[in-house]
């Protein structure tokens, strides 16, 4: 299976969700069961990177995806440098809620593809509604480190998982 050459809105007519595994449970489940109920319901927005070649149901299988909501955090978890230069009420930030690359191509770079796809369209959102970071919630350490490797830092934890951010201005150097 290859991919296609773009990340495209999910949609459940076209996208095979059900074949999608990306070896963590949570994120197959919210490909498979959530993600399009999520669109509908305007809480978030998912983008699919989808095979080159359909199944035999006709429809294209997800090698990536990656879903983004608007969202916000408080000052108070902000590191101390970061935090007095900013207002006292919620931060605006954008949610990468999700982040997952299909089983059959770990290791072969689609992870950083994916991010970097994803960075670039929240970058791009920025423009029209302005944002304070990304923040991401890693759901293990592996995700943790992979965060790091491009620039996120940790925030807090949030819900039991380590919250980790990059600010936009960290974000304008890489597409400004």
């Amino acid at each position: 299976m290859s991919w296609s050459k773009e990340f495209v809105e999910l949609d459940k007519r076209i996208h095979d969700r059900a074949s999608f595994d990306c070896g963590e449970k949570e994120l197959n489940v919210f490909i498979q069961t959530q993600a399009a109920k999520h669109m509908q319901a305007g809480i978030s927005r998912t983008m699919v990177l989808p095979a080159s070649v359909p199944l035999t149901n006709q429809k294209l299988p997800i090698c990536s995806f990656y879903s983004i909501a608007p969202s916000s955090i408080c000052r108070e978890t902000l590191p101390k440098a970061l935090a007095k230069k900013l207002p006292r009420y919620p931060i605006p930030v954008f949610l990468l809620a999700q982040l997952a690359v299909h089983s059959e191509f770990h290791g072969h770079g689609l992870g950083k593809v994916s991010l970097v796809k994803a960075l670039q369209y929240l970058w791009e959102i920025n423009s029209h509604m302005r944002a304070f970071a990304i923040v991401v919630d890693c759901l293990t350490p592996a995700a943790e480190s992979f965060y790091a490797k491009y620039g996120f830092e940790v925030l807090c934890e949030h819900n039991g998982r380590t919250r980790m951010f990059i600010p936009m201005k960290t974000v304008e150097q890489l597409f400004g």
